[in-house]
């Protein structure tokens, strides 16, 4: 399985992701192992989707990133 994540932290940062292992990619995180979200505070799992096809989870990261979908995330997945 191929996963899309969201990470949100305390200070209102917004992370997405892409994981083909969401359990080993959490744990990277929550150790600061990943460079972009060093500087999070405390950052959580807000959403993640499962995809069986790479390249549609790899499309689906992408549209989040940008900015229509940055908001649709803020709006609608976000809490």
């Amino acid at each position: 399985m191929h996963y899309v994540y969201l990470l949100h932290d305390e200070e209102g940062k917004l992370y997405v992701g892409y994981s083909s292992d969401l359990k080993k990619r959490l744990q990277d995180h929550k150790y600061k192992r990943v460079n972009t979200t060093k500087t999070y505070e405390e950052p959580s799992l807000v959403w993640y989707c499962a995809f069986k096809n790479k390249k549609a989870a790899l499309d689906f990261e992408k549209y989040l990133k940008a900015g229509s979908g940055h908001a649709f995330a803020q709006k609608h997945l976000v809490i």
